[in-house]
């Protein structure tokens, strides 16, 4: 909304500031953070209050998590609202790309909202069924698909672009919607799963948000992409001031979610961030990139398929407990450590993933 101050420019004055990606970038961040700042406190007291005995543990879980039962939950309320009022306050409401994750984003937050909401009222841990939500899921990423593939230059329309292969395309054709659907769904899925733990989740987001954000502006740009010889998608620059919103809105639930959470992400958050990532991903062509980038989510989200697979075929396990944080926290190690590693763990993917833009 504030891009449109620049048509006041007549050159070299401040609004001539708002023409620019990186301004508004840093605008979106710092309006996204004093938002949670502001209203983390009064929306998690409004949490509990409405819901009582908080988000129900699971009695087959870890034995330290029932000291956590009470808290409140749907806490990711505050990082879509920080970064829904900061998007449109200094995104460029042009631009497809940003309504493609919009929609995605929020469309997956009413999808975890239900299923919070389920879950507190009934004081239940199963909430709406996994069926219900894999088909709404699908449906919302088979509309991003299509809008991504619509939008994209002819010559990377359906096109799966290669890492480190730069110069290599391979045509998906009909499946490139199918494929789409599969990192979004896939991207909302393992981020639910990986969100278990105090933490845990939103700074891994954060790191791949950042790292997602820096890539489409550098395919935005048609001299950098010319440098790296990288594949250049026009409009997808404007990516950077979601993620950059994204981050300051993660940012401020942390403050609240941090060792002792005063409030969980639930499925309101997870979903919506997750789809967020497969979304930004699909936007860019960096499909693949989101595998390393997010590496770690794809390791959680592999543990349980394979727990629940060889348990299917054998009757045992191959994790103490899935998804594998919960393996370390069986085997003794501490929450904080745990959290801590695994958020290493998730910068150091973040650089390699950064790094296939200038390798050849």
């Amino acid at each position: 909304m504030l891009y449109w101050l620049a048509h006041l420019s007549s050159g070299g004055d401040l609004f001539n500031l708002f023409r620019y990606i990186t301004f508004r970038a840093g605008g979106a961040f710092f309006t996204a953070l004093i938002f949670g700042f502001l209203f983390g406190r009064p929306l998690i007291d409004m949490l509990r209050r409405k819901q009582g005995k908080g988000q129900p543990i699971r009695t087959d879980g870890p034995a330290t998590h029932f000291a956590k039962a009470g808290t409140p939950t749907m806490g990711g309320l505050l990082i879509l609202s920080a970064l829904l009022v900061s998007t449109l306050l200094w995104a460029r409401l042009d631009n497809g790309y940003i309504w493609i994750t919009l929609g995605v984003t929020y469309g997956y937050a009413l999808i975890g909202f239900a299923d919070d909401y389920a879950k507190v009222t009934k004081q239940n841990v199963k909430g709406v069924s996994s069926r219900t939500r894999m088909i709404l899921g699908l449906l919302l990423a088979a509309v991003a698909g299509a809008a991504a593939a619509w939008m994209h230059p002819p010559e990377l329309t359906n096109q799966l672009a290669l890492p480190v292969f730069k110069d290599a395309l391979i045509n998906l054709g009909l499946f490139f919607v199918p494929f789409s659907m599969l990192v979004i769904v896939g991207a909302a899925n393992a981020v639910n799963l990986t969100d278990g733990l105090d933490g845990l989740a939103i700074m891994p987001v954060m790191i791949a948000a950042g790292t997602l954000g820096a890539i489409a502006y550098v395919v935005g740009r048609a001299d950098f992409t010319q440098y790296l010889g990288v594949h250049f998608v026009p409009g997808t620059g404007e990516i950077l001031v979601f993620t950059a919103a994204l981050i300051g809105g993660g940012l401020g639930f942390l403050w609240y979610n941090a060792p002792p959470a005063a409030v969980f992400m639930g499925d309101t958050g997870s979903l919506a961030l997750g789809g967020a990532l497969g979304a930004i991903a699909v936007c860019t062509k960096h499909e693949l990139v989101l595998a390393i980038v997010g590496g770690l989510f794809v390791v959680e989200a592999m543990s349980v398929i394979i727990q629940v697979a060889y348990f299917k075929r054998t009757g045992k396990r191959v994790f103490l407990m899935a998804p594998i944080h919960h393996h370390f926290e069986k085997k003794g190690w501490g929450e904080a450590q745990i959290v801590i590693r695994f958020w290493i763990i998730s910068l150091i993917l973040a650089l390699i993933g950064l790094a296939t833009l200038k390798i050849r």
